[in-house]
């Protein structure tokens, strides 16, 4: 035998494994042949193909493998118990480009599925070559390595802090400075999912100068980095009032209201939760906003949208509302009652309903100026309708049955509490007859208008307990009325008139 053929044989056996590597990688893009590849033993025949004497090969078989192990836990298991991630590190450290960008794919799309697989990423010592890659002169590496970084830490506090530990947050900053822009998005993701855990880990990305390099791209034209960067804004602003100071100071007011318009759904929600995370610390911080002209802003924005897009904006007022009088009332003037009611009625979600109910709530608990504001717009019996009707969630009931309460409670408009005296449940009744017995007694014209309006009718109506507070509220009415008008309209009455009749002796 030649030494040509001997050598052939070789080369057949190189064209071979490359074809294989190729074709599986090829197959793991396609969900329905995933079982097969799993149930034929793929894993194991890959293995041994990452420490391939050709680099496309090792680079093909890491492709393949992240493609598989990013398609469910079971196989993302199988690469941590086939002891390939001590591997996939080690190449991470010595190989070229394209090998690192593989290999860091395989261990973000192991690390994604659940805390356990990340713990086992780093466990084998995977985050201090990450972090190495990070200041990689390839931006497809840092790339690939950031992403990795940020699936890791996105699961738990404790996960997050192994990976500010290793020494990634100053790095990821740099990251966001670079031009490529998907490198921006990806570097400002993981920044954004280290902060989200809490205050001391958003404290160290804040250390790390990452706010004024964010704040700077708020008016990216990118619409996918702009997400980003308002994820990683808001995840900063939402733990402390000291936090949420610092992205003001950054100056995101009033640029961060233009978000609010951006033609990208996810660009307006990320904005309006940034605006509520930083509402919702302080009075000071809300005035801030309603000042920059915040809160038109939202309201605007909620009319422009449905959806789970209009919720941080539902939200946003109902925290400014909370906070004071004054402020409740920049919310009425800015016509944010109107566009809660809308979204009460046109919502299909009850978490959305639910949260325009808590908002409504907000603001017409402070004064009767503030609940006469919510009840012109006839919420209260889609409020009442909504806690009345069964096939309202528990959170709808709650938040509606609290709404509806805050609202009576401050209520002296009689005309829109006129209609629940008719609907209401009794828990509900005597916050409305509650409100009846103190304007009634100082009211003439309210007074004549309920009883041609049927109101007096009504109450004498109601079956209450004897010596409760509702039974109260009733002697209180009855007593702004002459005894014969009551006793006229009490049930019973023309019964009683008819057998008077029948009984009276005619005087011939």
């Amino acid at each position: 035998m030649s030494q040509r053929q001997v050598l052939q044989v070789f080369e057949q056996y190189q064209k071979a494994r490359t074809q294989f590597v190729q074709t599986v990688a090829e197959l793991a893009t396609r969900p329905q042949n995933i079982e097969t590849l799993q149930n034929a033993g793929i894993m194991s025949l890959l293995r041994p193909l990452l420490l391939d004497v050709v680099p496309t090969i090792q680079q093909t078989a890491a492709l393949a493998l992240g493609r598989l192990a990013n398609y469910n836990d079971d196989l993302a298991e199988a690469v941590v118990k086939g002891d390939i991630l001590p591997q996939l590190v080690y190449s991470l450290a010595e190989q070229n480009r394209f090998y690192k960008k593989a290999a860091a794919f395989v261990l973000r799309a192991v690390g994604k599925h659940s805390p356990q697989l990340a713990q086992a990423i780093v466990d084998c010592g995977a985050l201090d070559t990450l972090v190495i890659c990070l200041e990689d002169f390839d931006p497809g590496v840092k790339e690939a390595a950031a992403w990795a970084l940020g699936y890791i830490a996105r699961h738990n506090a404790e996960l997050s802090q192994a990976v500010v530990d290793a020494g990634a947050v100053p790095l990821l900053v740099l990251c966001i400075q670079e031009p490529e822009i998907a490198l921006k998005r990806i570097a400002a993701s993981a920044l954004s999912d280290i902060s989200k855990h809490s205050p001391e880990l958003a404290q160290t990305v804040v250390d790390a100068g990452a706010i004024a390099h964010l704040a700077q791209m708020i008016l990216n034209p990118d619409a996918k980095l702009k997400r980003q960067v308002l994820s990683a804004l808001s995840q900063i602003a939402k733990h402390s009032v000291d936090l949420a100071e610092m992205g003001v100071e950054a100056e995101i007011f009033p640029v961060v209201l233009t978000c609010l318009k951006d033609s990208d759904e996810y660009v307006k929600k990320n904005a309006a939760t940034l605006i509520r995370e930083i509402a919702k610390h302080t009075p000071e911080l809300s005035q801030l906003i309603v000042n920059a002209g915040g809160v038109a802003a939202v309201i605007d924005c909620i009319g422009n949208c449905k959806g789970n897009v209009r919720l941080p904006g539902i939200m946003m007022l109902g925290y400014v509302a909370a906070h004071s009088e004054n402020l409740a009332m920049a919310v009425i003037i800015s016509k944010g009652v109107p566009q809660l009611s809308i979204c009460l009625s046109e919502e299909r979600e009850d978490h959305i309903k639910a949260a325009a109910a808590w908002a409504l709530g907000q603001i017409g608990r402070h004064t009767p100026e503030h609940a006469r504001a919510v009840a012109v717009t006839n919420v209260l019996p889609v409020l009442l309708s909504l806690y009345m009707e069964t096939e309202s969630s528990e959170d709808l009931q709650v938040k509606t049955k609290k709404a509806l309460k805050n609202i009576l409670q401050k209520c002296t408009y009689l005309p829109a509490l006129e209609p629940l005296l008719h609907d209401a449940p009794p828990n509900i009744l005597k916050h409305v007859v509650g409100q009846f017995s103190k304007v009634l007694p100082h009211d003439s014209k309210a007074r004549r208008l309920f009883v041609t309006s049927g109101g007096l009718k009504k109450v004498q109506e109601i079956k209450a307990e004897p010596g409760s507070l509702l039974q109260e509220y009733i002697n209180t009415i009855n007593n702004c009325y002459p005894e014969e008008i009551v006793r006229y309209y009490s049930p019973g009455y023309s019964d009683a008139l008819l057998e008077r009749v029948e009984n009276y002796q005619p005087v011939l």
